[in-house]
């Protein structure tokens, strides 16, 4: 038979037992705005009469009350993994995006400023030296305007070096905040283990943990495994970066600047102490691939159009004769875009003519104006430095368009899941006033059994037996 007292703990423990969803719906309310934080949810479990009856005892107890079995997380470990997936994949294309842009402003096509422009300014400048080869200042412009050419060919070279020093710079800062961040997860993951073994809650500590693994997927496109103790380990390729409580550190290594890199020698990220390769995703997996394909592949092409422009120009020149009969010297030196220069000072050094004056009967001996007539037209020949540069062009074009599309795509891809996450994971207010409610009704229905039991136990001890005295 149940005691008469049995219902006083019944009603005390449901007092408890609210009371603590009351204080758990607070949380959630007081961290509707801060960021990381996944809603908590009370779990209560009703308490029998009795664990271990006999095999023929019987009992008339209903029950001993509630009891709170724990405070769980909202969150779903699919969605999680998934979000992580998309925002590392969302963070490469992102990066991606922003490289080709960069490279694109750098270029600047089209516009009257960039380097398509200047070739075509030079080219008329050669047109203009057939046209009027006796006037010394067409010959003076041309030689400016092929300057100009070089040193547009020398400063996008320069910016593409620059950019190419900006990435691995940041990459220097992205390698020690990705070490910090493993050492921070490894710390977490020992406290947290130590809290769940001694029978604590540590959502808020898994919530920062949280995180930081976020924010190691987006640099690294880290993937994690989640163990029973409550440890998460974080993995870079097959490699783990954070193993329970210890950690792998990541380093930098390869060329400085462009001028070092070579295919054989490129920029790379290794595990400390060895000489293997992590295998990046995210933003500094995306910087390794600007570093090592997207810049070098524009300046090895840009360098192309310098070598061509060198060679087709300084081929028809040193055929020729200047003005004074002398045979013509190279236009240009340097093969590459870093290194072009005019290599004439004197405009009567310029070599326009296929006739030689100083030239003795039968062969020509009168001067021309052909070789400046067939410099004019490399512009549009088919082998010229134009076309190369153009082909160029198109291909960074339809390169930044296509990375471009894809970010777009992916972001979508990637909101999608924050929004399935946030409606497993986030705060909801009108829940939460619900949740509110719920527990205020259910404290003040306990207290009010509570008040009941108090009055039947008074009518019992001070009023019984007062009949007949």
């Amino acid at each position: 038979m149940a005691s008469s007292f049995s219902g006083i703990n019944t009603a005390l423990t449901s007092l408890y037992a609210q009371r603590r969803g009351l204080d758990v719906t607070g949380q959630n309310i007081a961290n509707a705005n801060t960021e990381g934080y996944t809603k908590q949810r009370v779990r209560m479990q009703s308490q029998t009469g009795s664990l271990n009856p006999g095999v023929y005892a019987t009992t008339t107890q209903v029950g001993n009350g509630v009891t709170v079995a724990g405070v769980e997380r909202g969150r779903n470990a699919y969605l999680e993994e998934r979000g992580r997936t998309e925002h590392a994949n969302a963070a490469y294309l992102s990066t991606q995006k922003a490289a080709y842009n960069q490279i694109e402003s750098v270029l600047a096509e089209p516009s009257d400023t960039a380097l398509q422009a200047r070739l075509h300014d030079m080219w008329d400048g050669w047109n203009d030296v057939a046209n009027n080869w006796q006037d010394t200042s067409t010959r003076s412009s041309l030689l400016e305007r092929s300057r100009t050419v070089a040193i547009t060919l020398n400063d996008t070279r320069a910016s593409l070096s620059s950019q190419f020093m900006a990435g691995r710079n940041e990459m220097t800062a992205y390698v020690d905040q990705v070490n910090t961040l493993a050492s921070s997860i490894a710390d977490m993951n020992n406290q947290v283990v130590v809290a769940q073994s001694s029978g604590l809650e540590a959502n808020e500590l898994q919530d920062r943990r949280d995180v930081a693994i976020m924010k190691l997927s987006e640099l690294t496109g880290a993937t994690t495994h989640a163990k029973t103790n409550g440890a998460i380990n974080v993995y870079i390729g097959s490699t783990p970066l954070v193993s329970d409580f210890t950690t792998t550190k990541l380093e930098l290594s390869g060329p400085p600047n462009l001028d070092s890199w070579t295919p054989g020698t490129q920029v790379a990220l290794t595990w400390k102490g060895t000489t293997t390769p992590a295998q990046m995703g995210g933003t500094m997996g995306s910087m390794l691939d600007t570093m090592n394909t997207i810049i070098p592949g524009i300046s090895g092409q840009l360098d192309e159009v310098a070598k061509t422009l060198s060679n087709s120009v300084n081929g028809l020149v040193t055929s020729g004769f200047d003005i004074n009969g002398d045979p013509g010297a190279p236009f240009f030196t340097g093969t590459n875009a870093r290194d072009l220069k005019v290599a004439i000072n004197d405009p009567d050094k310029v070599a326009f003519s296929a006739g030689n004056p100083k030239a003795v009967p039968p062969a020509v001996a009168a001067i021309d104006n052909d070789k400046a007539g067939d410099l004019a037209a490399l512009g549009v020949s088919a082998n010229g430095p134009d076309q190369a540069y153009q082909q160029m062009i198109g291909q960074l074009g339809v390169a930044s368009q296509s990375a471009a599309r894809r970010s777009e795509i992916q972001d979508a891809v990637r909101d999608q899941v924050d929004t399935s996450r946030e409606a497993e994971s986030g705060v909801n207010l009108d829940e939460e006033m619900t949740n509110l409610l719920t527990f205020q009704r259910g404290y003040e229905a306990a207290s009010r059994v509570l008040t009941t039991i108090d009055s039947m136990l008074d009518q019992l001890i001070n009023r019984t037996g007062l009949v007949g005295r």
